[in-house]
């Protein structure tokens, strides 16, 4: 039996995610709503929120009301609104490309790598550039936070410390850069997402993961990264 889907969420990403999920077997979208549709909706085994922030409680309140799995893709939401006992597995993902997961590893050794030099007196400058198509709204990125956020633990400082720029060009996918820089050296992380087709099945991906946890939780996709690279390994 297929792994039944529910989408809130029929933009760009939503609609990526359908048409993935239409050529495969293990997985099948029930249903697709807006931000403006009921939620008198039929079950299914995990709901995918790839819509926006000032909808998200409102999709949480009604997956732990019946009891439904949730992945949250979408950004710019409270994230005390999933800090509490829903009775459900919740994964949260601002961005679903592993790639992204392991950049955030990479981001957070960046930052150590910086904290190192400068307890040896060397200036260190530390910045993320997120490049987004011209109708993104939110500015910046839901992943140039993680990366930002990353970079700064593992430097030891505040997220202020790190400078941050945001562009909306074009129909650029996505595009995510971490750059460390010294007098001496220049180190940059680069990600770059050719299609979106890359987070429509890396979201298919961690709703079939979730429905594999033991128990109801809070997840990330570093989680779901962690057993990728074990499996690999």
């Amino acid at each position: 039996m297929p792994l039944t889907i529910g989408l809130f969420g029929t933009g760009r990403l939503g609609s990526a995610i359908r048409r993935v999920a239409d050529g495969r077997e293990d997985v099948e979208v029930r249903w697709a709503v807006g931000s403006r549709d009921r939620l008198d909706l039929s079950p299914v085994d995990v709901a995918l929120d790839v819509s926006t922030g000032s909808a998200v409680a409102e999709h949480v309140d009604w997956a732990a009301r019946t009891g439904t799995d949730l992945v949250i893709g979408a950004t710019g939401w409270d994230p005390a609104t999933v800090e509490r006992d829903l009775g459900i597995r919740v994964l949260v993902a601002p961005n679903f490309s592993l790639g992204v997961a392991l950049a955030r590893r990479v981001s957070r050794l960046l930052g150590e790598y910086a904290a190192a030099s400068r307890a040896e007196g060397i200036p260190v400058d530390l910045a993320v550039t997120e490049t987004h198509h011209r109708h993104k709204v939110d500015a910046p990125s839901g992943t140039a936070v993680v990366l930002r956020e990353a970079l700064a633990r593992g430097a030891g400082t505040g997220t202020e410390d790190v400078q941050t720029t945001s562009l909306r060009l074009g129909e650029v996918v996505g595009d995510h850069e971490v750059t460390l820089a010294t007098a001496t050296e220049t180190i940059t992380l680069r990600h770059t997402a050719h299609d979106r087709d890359l987070f429509a099945a890396g979201a298919l991906t961690a709703a079939t993961w979730l429905t594999t946890r033991p128990a109801p939780g809070l997840f990330t996709l570093d989680d779901l990264a962690e057993d990728h690279l074990k499996e690999t390994a």
